[in-house]
């Protein structure tokens, strides 16, 4: 079972957290606000009311042994910072971190924080890709300056295996899944809809109408296939 430990619980590392729980992960959950921990508990594995700066505390309670811990303090660099460096000291090499400002955000790429999220940004970038184009569903920069996109299969592509699309070798662009539907019919006659992810798709493989491809390329890229996918509606 993964385990993730969530640092901070303001409406984004609550959420966080709840959502791995709902998942089936094993999740601690941390904050030195009482009430916030008494709002989680019962939602996470365990909650605990700590100091993130407390070096010992954090050790006592093994979040070195966590598959990734997200650092959702976003209102104070300071706290966020220090955390940030006792837990690399520590050892915990996965961090996701929350940031409200460009400042906050270089200064934990110095720290070598290599996965910075900024909730408002995401969430900007996002609608806007949404406007321009109906068919992307989801949108993520990543701090590598790649982007991972859900995209509704343009018209044009629908019949096509991927070897035909060629989407890696001609345009740079990785496929990392196909989300699609499966029909089928009972004894009694009922239409029975499910949904099927192929995260291993092969080059046989055969794109129909309305699948949604998970993609994953250069920004720019990504970018430049968002305008022509929608142009062609």
């Amino acid at each position: 079972m993964a385990k993730f430990a969530v640092i901070g619980l303001g409406k984004f590392g609550m959420n966080v957290a709840a959502t791995l729980f709902e998942k089936g992960a094993e999740v601690i959950a941390i904050d030195n606000n009482q009430a916030l921990i008494d709002e989680i508990s019962g939602r996470v594995s365990v909650a605990i009311n700590m100091n993130s700066t407390d070096e010992k505390a954090l050790k006592s309670n093994r979040i070195q042994d966590v598959d990734a811990v997200i650092l959702a303090i976003g209102n104070s660099i300071e706290v966020s910072v220090l955390t940030s460096v006792i837990l690399k000291k520590l050892g915990v090499s996965n961090i996701y971190a929350k940031v409200d400002s460009k400042v906050h955000a270089r200064i934990l790429e110095l720290l070598g924080i290599q996965n910075i999220i900024f909730p408002e940004e995401q969430i900007g970038i996002q609608l806007a890709n949404s406007l321009i184009s109906s068919s992307v569903l989801e949108y993520i920069d990543l701090s590598s300056g790649h982007s991972v996109v859900e995209l509704v299969v343009p018209d044009s592509w629908a019949g096509k295996t991927l070897q035909q699309l060629a989407l890696p070798t001609e345009r740079g662009i990785n496929i990392v899944a196909i989300k699609g539907t499966e029909h089928s019919v009972t004894e009694e006659g009922e239409n029975i809809i499910k949904k099927k992810i192929n995260d291993m798709p092969g080059a046989n493989d055969v794109i129909n109408e309305e699948d949604v491809m998970v993609l994953i390329g250069p920004k720019a890229k990504i970018n430049d296939l968002i305008n022509e996918t929608s142009k062609k509606g």
